[in-house]
Parts: structure tokens; C-alpha cells; sequence
């Protein structure tokens, strides 16, 4: 196997606690968990299809419903979640990226819209929206169509989130919003639109640590099944870009 795609030692002993299949779980046994795992970094990192996985990684049919499987089940998240116990909470930031869509993700049973795809002035598109921690690590996302504005799925992000502070642009500037972060007992670290009567003052030099939620995506799109959306469920894009954000939880 490609070296670029293992996990070392230690990398693995931080996430396989957090999987099923354990000691202890009832059910199949998770012997093979760590090479699984390998296999969908693989095919996350390469954008290949699925019939392209090498053979050395198990039968690619198997590792794809599999992968489906964990997805539908939120297994991700939940390893996600075992990661962001370490979370640095001194702020935490708010921001969206819009992906482009391959014409092979249309088509789903229920209509795009019921799986995060849209149009916007990018074409056929889907929105992430995020929440990442202070070191910049992704914590929680949400997919819309790429035409929903940016503070609509806020709140979404927000919810049950404990922080110092939270920062985010000027799109996400609305008195709900300010609002929610106060209740919260968060400073506000958003600019404020120009046509506020009573622009409201924030801390521009923490504000500047935002470039880190931004190099998040960056590192995130270096992943080619995240760069391009070709998949037509919602839920295994989803499980493609929690498998990149566990990556960079473990870098």
C-alpha cells in the first residue's frame, strides 16, 4: 500500500477506540477496521472510482457498502466527535465554501434538493458549512445547496457549541445571530455591515486568526473527492468529508 495513505501507529491508536467492531462491541468483529479506514482515505484522497481501488485494500463492492453503511450511521461524526474532546474552545469559527457539483451527482431518487444540491452563480453546487476550533480543526458540517446563504445554517453550527468567542465575515452579521453568540456568553467577533446605524465594535486582531477556518477548506479541497462532488446521496458526501476532516484531526 501507498505510504501517503496509512495511518501510522499512533494516528490509529487515537480513532480505534471510536469505531464498532471493538472489543467488548456485539456484532461482527472490527479486526480489519484500520485497513477500511485506509481504503476510504485512499479513494478520498485519489477521487477514483470505486472499481479502482486496489486490491490489497479488500474487494471494492464490500468496501463501499460498508462505507455507505457507516455514513447512513453517522460512524464518522461519531469518531469526529471522540477527536473534538481535545478541542481548543477559546474561540471557535464559523465560515462556508462552495464545492462544484459533477454531473454524475444528479439524479437521486427525491430530487437534488433533498440532497444538498443547487444552483448558484458557481452552477451546480453544493455549500459547506462549518465550525472549527481555534487550531482550525473542523468540528461540525452541514450541506446545502450552493444558492443558501451562508448565516441561514448558522444557528445549526452554533448549537450546544461552548466557546470565548466566536469569529466569523460580515455575511453571517445578523441581529439573530448576535443575538444567539451573546446568549451563549461568547464575544462577538463579527464585522459589521456597512448600513448598521450603530456599527458594532469588534476585536479586528483576533479576527484575523479567521484565515485559519479558511486554510481548513483549503487543506480539505486537497482531497479530490471533496474538490469535486460526485456523489448523488448527501450522506456519503458527508461521509467523505468527515473522512478528510479525521485526517486533519490526526496530522
Amino acid at each position: 500500500m501507498e505510504r501517503r495513505h496509512r495511518l501510522r501507529d499512533d494516528q490509529w491508536d487515537m480513532i480505534k477506540d471510536a469505531l464498532p467492531g471493538k472489543q467488548g462491541d456485539p456484532g461482527r468483529t472490527g479486526d480489519d477496521n484500520r485497513r477500511f479506514i485506509e481504503a476510504i482515505m485512499w479513494i478520498a484522497r485519489t477521487g477514483a472510482p470505486w472499481r479502482d481501488l486496489p486490491p490489497e485494500y479488500g474487494k471494492w463492492s464490500g468496501v463501499h457498502k460498508r462505507f455507505v453503511r457507516w455514513s447512513k450511521n453517522g460512524i464518522w461524526q461519531m469518531i469526529i466527535n471522540s477527536l473534538a474532546v481535545d478541542a481548543d474552545t477559546e474561540w471557535l469559527m464559523i465560515d462556508s465554501t462552495i464545492v462544484r457539483a459533477h454531473q454524475h451527482a444528479a439524479g437521486a431518487k427525491g430530487g437534488q434538493q433533498n440532497q444538498a444540491l443547487g444552483r448558484s452563480r458557481g452552477g451546480f453546487s453544493t455549500k459547506i458549512h462549518s465550525i472549527a476550533d481555534a487550531l482550525g480543526n473542523p468540528v461540525r458540517f452541514i450541506l446545502t445547496g450552493g444558492e443558501v446563504h451562508d448565516c441561514q445554517r448558522a444557528l445549526d453550527l452554533l448549537k450546544g457549541q461552548n466557546a470565548g468567542a466566536i469569529l466569523a465575515d460580515k455575511a453571517y452579521d445578523s441581529n439573530r445571530i448576535v443575538e444567539v453568540v451573546t446568549t451563549l456568553g461568547a464575544e462577538v467577533v463579527i464585522p459589521p455591515l456597512k448600513h448598521r446605524k450603530s456599527p458594532r465594535r469588534y476585536d479586528s486582531i483576533l479576527y484575523e486568526e479567521r484565515n485559519l477556518i479558511e486554510r481548513m477548506y483549503n487543506k480539505l479541497k486537497h482531497f479530490r473527492r471533496i474538490a469535486t462532488r460526485y456523489d448523488k446521496l448527501a450522506t456519503t458526501y458527508l461521509g467523505f468529508l468527515l473522512v478528510a476532516a479525521i485526517w486533519l484531526w490526526l496530522k
